[in-house]
């Protein structure tokens, strides 16, 4: 039944329960077993939670910052700060303590709802730097119950309708800082329109339906964990949020048993690279081949011919093996926040295990261009022309969106806003293609784009994106601005290399492995073959193992694993001197 009558996201959980009732809204992991909340347990919680955010001295318009990973109670927050008329000010729970410092500070925040006590900690080691916070709520030390006590106790049900009914579609929901790839993160405002607008789409676009089950395992201080959470109430889905260990998520798939995944590309890649660990790529691409035929056969509606059927046949054990590993549901997965090869694209489609991508930024609610179940193609973010979504390029190739969808602007900081806001148009700062089909393809950052000393301009994410094929490789950045030719930092991944070493009798620390000449070998032969994709002014020509992974904590990652090229090329600038010397 669609949802109709929210007039702002506040009402969302209450006009849920109304219309799904009984049926499970959130399912998550809590001693030893997986519970189950309804639509009207879910509203109860949130009212109960509002009137003790109320009672504790929140006023409409205050903003209420969330430290915490992806759990039930975050979501329950949220929305109790928004039935409070409050506004939602998420962090992620890597952020270091100056991280917290700045957005705490910027946005003004009054109180801060925190996972643990270690979290609370990294906020007090910087509590004299932020005058305006009043009090920290601890989730794991009972501070939230005990505002949902005092609420069930002294209910605020009238206050809190008043609230609601004051606020205006066009009032600040969420602040979401971006990332921060480039200085300190800037607060994104996204208003009621914004988020009604994102859940008619979702819905429009039956991305989800209202028997779906979607695995939530995405930091919530994201924009795409927060589609999926607020648009959950608006169709009536359920949503199953993960137990909080990442080593986990695998294997809680098969437990879930998912019908819908919002995913980045890191987890597709590293199912992709242990189903086919040992295939041969003859092998493997006859698979997909045979794989992808039936399965555009099928979904036309025609015959498959005997010698087709008996091939796949033979291949799709492996591929029920990849369907059993998503819990054997899943009707679609959905990657999005960075480029994902189109190899691995073709695999999960021929496997049964469709995986689309489409594109947005947090600047426009996470909504851009879109492919769906029905009209795709692998490779690109989607189309556009949807109703209300406007999209254009701009002469130099970049991005632009306009809509009910983009946000209101940067919190407190009007210069930024004008920089990226014209006439309603976003200027997304994407480069990208159309074919003439509308397929958007995205070819890279503006801010990005390597000019080399021959003056040519190149996209290094797609040098990237082909190097993260490969098994043995986590990470790899190219560098080459103004310099004769491109060369790349390397990462190994530890799960795939370590393995490999230890059945060679080789020793098994990164440091050691990444200066042996077996492994050199290795990861040479992972450029030779990538270079073959690429033009010769395009080819990374020398690069540079390192002894250890990138990581969030020494901030060469943001929280969706994107690299910080910045940080990463100033703290290895001496190895990039090496390489061109």
């Amino acid at each position: 039944m669609p949802l109709t009558t929210a007039r702002v996201i506040a009402d969302l959980p209450f006009v849920a329960a109304q219309a799904h009732d009984d049926r499970v809204a959130w399912r998550f992991h809590r001693d030893g077993r997986w519970q189950d909340l309804t639509f009207t347990e879910v509203a109860e919680w949130v009212m109960e939670l509002a009137s003790g955010l109320v009672h504790l001295g929140v006023e409409p318009g205050d903003r209420v910052c969330v430290l915490s990973d992806t759990r039930p109670e975050w979501s329950a927050v949220e929305l109790a700060v928004l039935a409070a008329g409050g506004i939602v000010v998420p962090i992620y729970p890597s952020s270091a303590p100056e991280e917290c410092a700045w957005i705490i500070g910027d946005s003004g925040a009054v109180l801060l709802v925190a996972e643990t006590a270690a979290q609370r900690d990294k906020v007090d080691s910087i509590r004299d730097r932020v005058p305006a916070l009043r009090d920290v709520v601890v989730i794991e030390d009972g501070g939230l119950d005990d505002l949902r006590s005092q609420g069930r106790t002294s209910p605020l049900p009238g206050e809190l309708d008043d609230r609601r009914a004051a606020i205006d579609p066009d009032d600040p929901t969420v602040i979401i800082y971006t990332s921060g790839t480039t200085g300190p993160p800037k607060g994104c405002v996204l208003t009621n329109r914004n988020w009604l607008t994102m859940c008619r789409l979702s819905e429009e676009l039956s991305y989800v339906l209202p028997d779906d089950v979607a695995y939530l395992f995405l930091p919530l201080a994201h924009v795409f964990a927060q589609i999926v959470h607020l648009g959950a109430l608006h169709t009536g889905h359920a949503v199953a949020f993960y137990g909080g260990d990442p080593s986990k998520v695998v294997a809680e798939l098969a437990q879930v048993r998912p019908t819908f995944l919002p995913s980045v590309p890191r987890i597709f890649e590293k199912i992709y690279t242990a189903a086919t660990a040992g295939v041969p790529d003859d092998q493997l691409r006859q698979a997909v081949r045979v794989g992808l035929a039936v399965r555009r056969l099928r979904a036309a509606g025609q015959p498959v011919p005997p010698d087709l059927a008996d091939a796949f046949e033979r291949v799709d054990p492996v591929f029920a093996r990849v369907r059993g590993i998503f819990g054997g549901r899943l009707r679609q997965a959905l990657s999005g926040a960075a480029p994902i090869s189109v190899e691995v694209l073709e695999f999960f489609s021929a496997a049964g295990v469709p995986v689309l991508e489409g594109y947005g930024m947090s600047e426009s609610t996470g909504v851009g261009t879109v492919n769906t179940l029905a009209r795709h193609k692998l490779g690109s973010v989607g189309t556009y022309g949807i109703a209300g979504l406007e999209v254009e390029l701009a002469e130099d190739g970049e991005i632009l969106l306009r809509g009910p969808h983009v946000f209101a602007g940067y919190w407190n900081n009007p210069a930024a806003t004008a920089e990226v806001l014209t006439d309603g148009w976003l200027h997304t700062g994407d480069l990208g293609e159309v074919d003439e089909d509308g397929f958007v393809t995205i070819t890279g950052r503006k801010k990005d784009i390597i000019i080399t000393a021959g003056g040519k301009n190149i996209a290094p994410a797609n040098v990237e994106n082909q190097l993260r094929q490969s098994r043995w490789v986590s990470h790899a950045v190219v560098y080459g601005d103004l310099k004769p030719y491109l060369v790349a930092l390397i990462t190994l991944d530890r799960d795939e290399v370590v393995p490999w070493a230890a059945a060679r009798g080789m020793p098994t620390d990164l440091p050691t492995l990444a200066r042996t000449p077996e492994v050199r070998a290795l990861v040479q032969e992972v450029v030779d073959e990538a270079n073959t994709h690429f033009a010769h002014v395009s080819q990374v020509k020398r690069f540079t193992i390192l002894d250890r992974d990138l990581s969030q904590d020494d901030g060469e990652l943001t929280p969706t694993l994107k690299v910080k090229r910045k940080v990463v090329h100033a703290a290895h600038a001496s190895r990039y001197d090496e390489l061109y010397s």
